[in-house]
């Protein structure tokens, strides 16, 4: 897990960077392809985006196998399973390919919110606050955006950051949280996980 968060996180900022004039105002998802009708892929980045959600969704999933082996229960390592097959989703279906790849982002960024929110159950205080706290932002951010497009109709406190700016606002919480938690299981070796306070 420490390693999937580590290969989205430099993964998206090498391609961010390898892509001409990229703004971070712009989708994550541009940097494997735009959106059709007259989708722009450029070279390398499109390659390195691509590979990076394959590698962090394929790892996440290998995770939730052993995460499943440690916890006594079943609910958490289901949804983190379906985070990584998701963001694996992500790599195989860039931008370019609708309607597949606005189906499996959605579905990463709602499945990780909820397995971040999910994942204070099994670990003990005050970790389980911080991991309330990132599935928090980054689910009711993400619920947000749909709240003021759909039901309000009004600008989304957050539209000076740009789509791309609000998306982060989703994304880089669970990307945090990949590090935070593999850095736990890393620090408790042979301890299985519980419910809250154990």
């Amino acid at each position: 897990m420490v390693l999937s968060g580590f290969i989205a996180f430099m993964g998206i900022i090498t391609a961010e960077v390898l892509y001409p004039n990229y703004s971070t105002r712009q989708d994550i998802s541009d940097l494997g392809s735009t959106l059709p009708p007259d989708p722009i892929i450029h070279e390398p980045s499109a390659t390195i985006f691509n590979s990076t959600m394959l590698l962090t969704g394929a790892l996440v999933l290998f995770s939730a196998y052993f995460v499943y082996r440690g916890t006594n229960n079943w609910g958490f390592p289901l949804a983190l399973a379906i985070f990584g097959f998701s963001a694996f989703g992500v790599g195989v279906f860039p931008g370019n390919v609708t309607p597949w790849h606005g189906l499996f982002a959605l579905l990463t960024f709602s499945t990780g919110g909820i397995t971040v929110i999910l994942s204070s159950r099994v670990v003990s205080k005050p970790f389980s606050i911080l991991c309330g706290l990132l599935g928090g932002i980054s689910f009711f951010t993400l619920v947000s955006v749909f709240l003021y497009g759909l039901v309000i109709d009004s600008p989304h406190p957050l539209a000076s950051l740009g789509s791309g700016g609000i998306e982060r606002w989703v994304a880089y919480p669970l990307i945090l949280w990949l590090l935070a938690f593999g850095g736990y299981l890393l620090g408790t070796p042979g301890k299985t996980l519980g419910h809250r306070g154990q």
